[in-house]
């Protein structure tokens, strides 16, 4: 058996099987890699897509120099990829005993006993480490609000022990780049990045709704809740609402920034997008929940495209 084919029959269920973590990384790094899901870079992506918004339009409305908003979006690419890690990294602390007894999850490296907790603990204060050093090239508003959304990350694992709605605390986390990503241009907040912001919790209650249903079987069993358990066979209602709420503060949060009618056309396109994703979703198919949870990746790149084309 050769090592590629030895850390797949390892590896969580939920892994990508053939990605450059298992067939690339070195010894010494593999679990940690999977322990931070670099082999999964949608959570990257979702977590992005609000900063990069939100960059793009506070440069609109600031009038910022082209090269200046590539810098900030760059540091912010390094700094999702980083956090996002550092927040999986939490997750997997706080949810071990809960992991250890769901069939797509007990093989990751914290139940599966590949990775040990203090070591988990030394490499999560490593990655916030990084995160730190990224966020301190920002002013210091915005490393104010980075801070700030530290009790967020910790907040939201355990969420799903005591509230069925545990992805309202996941949005929050999840798109606190939308108030950063303004922060980092303006040194302030107003009323289009607050109404990204909100626009972004609504979409991550519909992406991670149906990204819940693929657990909902074991997480009942095991005694844990989210809006999938929640909602059951009224997830598609919910779901119109959901999208239909985060459209409409998107395009509120356009108008008060002044931008072009091409912004507009985008968010057409969009709800065509989120229409396709209600329409499509078979709730008892995990794989069908995994693909269009992943499909948002294209959603927050149509949006950002938008953004751009709304300016011109």
């Amino acid at each position: 058996m050769t090592k590629t084919e030895n850390r797949i029959k390892q590896a969580p269920k939920d892994t990508v099987k053939q990605g450059w973590v298992n067939r690339l990384s070195p010894d010494f790094a593999w679990p940690y890699l999977q322990l931070m899901r670099a082999d999964r870079p949608i959570g990257t992506w979702l977590l992005l897509w609000p900063c990069l918004w939100s960059i793009a339009l506070a440069s609109h409305r600031q009038n910022t120099e082209i090269p200046t908003s590539i810098t900030i979006m760059v540091l912010f690419a390094v700094g999702a990829f980083v956090m996002r890690g550092a927040g999986c990294v939490v997750n997997d602390l706080a949810d071990r005993n809960y992991d250890a007894m769901v069939d797509r999850t007990k093989g990751r490296p914290l139940p599966s006993g590949r990775v040990k907790i203090w070591q988990a603990f030394i490499f999560l204060g490593s990655l916030c480490l990084i995160g730190l050093l990224i966020l301190l090239q920002l002013n210091e508003f915005t490393i104010w609000l980075g801070i700030a959304s530290l009790g967020l990350v910790l907040l939201y694992p355990f969420m799903k022990r005591f509230t069925y709605w545990p992805q309202i605390v996941l949005g929050m986390t999840f798109n606190w780049g939308a108030l950063m990503g303004w922060a980092a241009i303006t040194n302030g907040l107003a009323e289009p990045a607050l109404l990204l912001y909100g626009g972004g919790i609504f979409w991550t209650l519909g992406y991670d709704t149906i990204y819940a249903h693929q657990d909902k079987e074991d997480d009942a069993l095991i005694g844990v809740k989210s809006t999938a358990l929640k909602l059951m066979e009224n997830t598609p209602r919910w779901l119109v609402f959901f999208y239909t709420s985060m459209l409409t503060l998107f395009a509120t949060a356009g108008h008060m920034a002044g931008i072009g009618i091409a912004y507009y056309l985008g968010l057409f396109i969009i709800a065509g997008h989120c229409l396709w994703q209600i329409r499509s979703l078979q709730m008892d198919d995990s794989n069908n929940c995994l693909m269009l949870f992943k499909s948002n990746h294209h959603l927050g790149f149509i949006m950002f495209i938008s953004i751009v084309a709304g300016q011109y």
